[in-house]
């Protein structure tokens, strides 16, 4: 089904709340919504794109982002906190998108810092972006990847050995869905999880995001752009 903004409107708990910019094919929609809020674009602004052509996650990692199939959005909000505080967005990202897809049925974990596995498989992904002004934080955009009805053939195909770690929600469930339904969720659960992490404070946020870890207890590799270590990952402090 294509992407409809009146069809998604119809799935948000409060539709009059969202400005959604709905784009055919873009760079990104992380950078589309960078100029938007660089040119006052209020909190709340959704960009949802058909397709990416350089659509990337950390690192500048590409995300393979066909048309037709899959969701790729960016969402803007305008939070009064230190840069120090950001890290509980990313939080946040993460635990809407796993929401959302426990709403189709899947249960999903999450594999710090930014990746959404259903039965050990990448089917999402989450990048925090933001920008500071005197010493604030003047917004963050939440940049989100959902591989929805895109097929395995396919990531196979443009990732190479690395699309063996990867995998669809069609794939897994056994049929397509809908992007426009998937969209209203993630969007309704970022909204019950900024609630809570402005009303809240981080420690609940935290504290549902750890119930989703994977990866503390276990012994990992940590690559960077130097050398890599080896070691037991003991947690997850409150920076990320």
């Amino acid at each position: 089904m294509k992407l409809d903004i009146d069809t998604i409107k119809k799935h948000l708990d409060s539709p009059d709340e969202r400005d959604i910019r709905l784009v055919d094919t873009v760079a990104s929609t992380n950078a589309v919504l960078r100029d938007l809020a660089r040119t006052g674009a209020p909190e709340g602004t959704v960009v949802i794109a058909d397709a990416q052509t350089a659509g990337h996650g950390r690192f500048a990692k590409p995300w393979f982002s066909p048309p037709g199939v899959n969701i790729y959005a960016s969402v803007l909000y305008r939070p009064a906190i230190a840069p120090r505080e950001v890290g509980g967005f990313s939080f946040v990202a993460s635990l809407a998108v796993s929401d959302a897809i426990l709403a189709e049925g899947l249960r999903s974990t999450i594999k710090w810092p930014n990746d959404v596995l259903v039965g050990g498989k990448k089917v999402a992904g989450t990048l925090v972006e933001f920008a500071v002004q005197d010493g604030l934080v003047e917004y963050v955009i939440l940049g989100l990847g959902v591989n929805m009805n895109v097929s395995r053939k396919a990531l196979r195909g443009a990732l190479g050995t690395s699309g063996l770690a990867a995998d669809s929600l069609r794939q897994i469930a056994g049929h397509d869905l809908d992007r426009n339904v998937l969209a209203g969720r993630i969007l309704n659960a970022l909204d019950r999880w900024v609630k809570t992490y402005r009303t809240g404070g981080l420690d609940p946020v935290l504290s549902a995001w750890r119930d989703q870890d994977i990866l503390t207890g276990r012994r990992v590799e940590v690559r960077n752009e130097g050398p890599s270590w080896l070691g037991r990952v003991l947690g997850l402090d409150r920076e990320g």
